[in-house]
This record gives C-alpha cells, sequence and structure tokens, in this order.
C-alpha cells in the first residue's frame, strides 16, 4: 500500500479567499480521489497528465503532475511515449509544449530501472540503497522472493532487505554469548515485525525495531507492498542464527 496522499496546496493558497474551493482540493480531489486504491498511483499520475496536455493546461499545475508522475515511477522513456501518443490525438502542438516542461524534470534515461516488475521498479526508485541480488542463499527460509543488498561489510554488517509483497522470513532467533542480535530500519514500503507471543508491528519508512537476543521473531512485506528494510547485526562473541519453522498462512492471513 503506497502512502496516503496529502495535499494543502488549497488551503495554503486559497484557505481564506476560498476555503470551500480549498477543502474540495485537498479533502475530496486529492484527499479521496488520489487515495482511491481502484488503480494504482503511477497509472492515476499518467492520467492525470494524459487528461491535463489534452485540455491545453501547461502551466505550473501540469508541471506538479509531471513532477508527481516521476516520483510515482514512471521513467523518462515512459513519459516520452505517453507524450507522443496523446499528441496525435490531443495536437501536435500540446506535445512540444508538455516535452519541453517534461526535459525539466527528467534526463534522458533517467532511473530506467530493468526491472520487468512495474510495481518492483516503483519501489526500488523510492529508496536511496539498491535492491541487490535475489537472495539465493536464504531463499529456504523464506516464504517468497527476497532481495539482499550489501550496505557494509566491515565494522558492522549492514544490508539491505527487500521483500516482494507477502514475503516473509521463517520465525528464527538470534543467538550470542554477549552482545549480538539485530537492528531493523525500514528505508521503504510497508511491512511488519512479530516476536513469539506478541502482536505483529507494522513497520513503515524510518521505523525502528531493536531485537535482542533469544527473541524468536519474524518480519515480511506486507500482503500488498513491496518492503525494504536495513538489517543491522549488532557484534556479539559467538553470534549465531537460529532458523525455525516457516509464519503460517492463519497468522499472516491476518494481517492486512
Amino acid at each position: 500500500m503506497a502512502d496516503k496522499i496529502v495535499q494543502t496546496a488549497g488551503k495554503t493558497a486559497l484557505g481564506e479567499f476560498s476555503p470551500e474551493f480549498a477543502h474540495y482540493n485537498d479533502d475530496i480531489l486529492f484527499g479521496e480521489n488520489w487515495n482511491n486504491q481502484d488503480i494504482d498511483v503511477k497509472t492515476r499520475s499518467i492520467i492525470t497528465v494524459v487528461a491535463l496536455m489534452s485540455s491545453g493546461i501547461t502551466d505550473s499545475s501540469l508541471k506538479f503532475h509531471l513532477e508527481n508522475a516521476k516520483n510515482h515511477g514512471v521513467t523518462q522513456k515512459e513519459i516520452a511515449a505517453v507524450i507522443a501518443h496523446t499528441a496525435f490525438y490531443a495536437g501536435w502542438p500540446k506535445g512540444w509544449a508538455v516535452f519541453n516542461l517534461a526535459k525539466e524534470i527528467w534526463e534522458v534515461g533517467e532511473d530506467d530501472l530493468k526491472y520487468a516488475d512495474p510495481e518492483m521498479r516503483s519501489h526500488a526508485k523510492s529508496m536511496l540503497f539498491p535492491i541487490g541480488a535475489p537472495n539465493s542463499g536464504f531463499a529456504q527460509y523464506f516464504s517468497g522472493n527476497s532481495y539482499l543488498a550489501p550496505v557494509s561489510a566491515s565494522q558492522i554488517d549492514i544490508f539491505n532487505v527487500t521483500f516482494e509483497p507477502g514475503c516473509r522470513n521463517n520465525w528464527h532467533t538470534h543467538h550470542a554469548n554477549k552482545g549480538g542480535g539485530q537492528i531493523l530500519i525500514c528505508v521503504a514500503g510497508r511491512g511488519y515485525y512479530q516476536e513469539w507471543g506478541t502482536n505483529a508491528v507494522e513497520m513503515n519508512p524510518g521505523d525502528c525495531i531493536n531485537i535482542s537476543t533469544g527473541v524468536k521473531h519474524w518480519h515480511g512485506a506486507a500482503p500488498n507492498s513491496w518492503f525494504s528494510h536495513l538489517a543491522v547485526e549488532v557484534p556479539g562473541e559467538n553470534r549465531s542464527n537460529e532458523w525455525q519453522e516457516p509464519v503460517t498462512d492463519e497468522i499472516y492471513k491476518k494481517l492486512k
């Protein structure tokens, strides 16, 4: 699930002059319509660009929506194809006008990541750290596909771990004679962390979980969202990881 879209431009510009219009703009158009989940926000961004271009609107409002499209995963090649296609139907001069705006926002080939899945590509663009390679070495301990990107291999081991929607690792426990444990920092998407015998905790970007040694737990993506967290391995003596049983569908399907 994408982050909730919040808009305040109406109240900022027209809150005193026309509070009713500001309410419709911020609370209805963006607060309700843009947060509707029947179509994904990337598709909604493209539709909005096409609608404004077709109407001949090429001012700051279109530039805002071009930037919004980029922020939701539209690549330079994709926006170029969208504008060119629309120009055949809406008018060639409009195409020229919108291309001039788009060139201010995208560089040629910018962020044209090679992931076939558009949601995976959008997720990769939403964070600073790479998704990395398939986590094949630990695949037997995961339900679903995960990916691993080393961030630091000296002093303290830090990895960016990415889970596809619905993917989670097995229950497991970190052990150490002294010190040890793990720190999780969510960097993109939405996921869950759960300790044995407690309720699951939702994780969103910026959330941090401190895991002590001896605590049985699991972590992974929400059912409908990609999820990435940094895994910081806390130094300790004789550290080990005990992998245990998979998280059952009965437990996982209770999460939203």
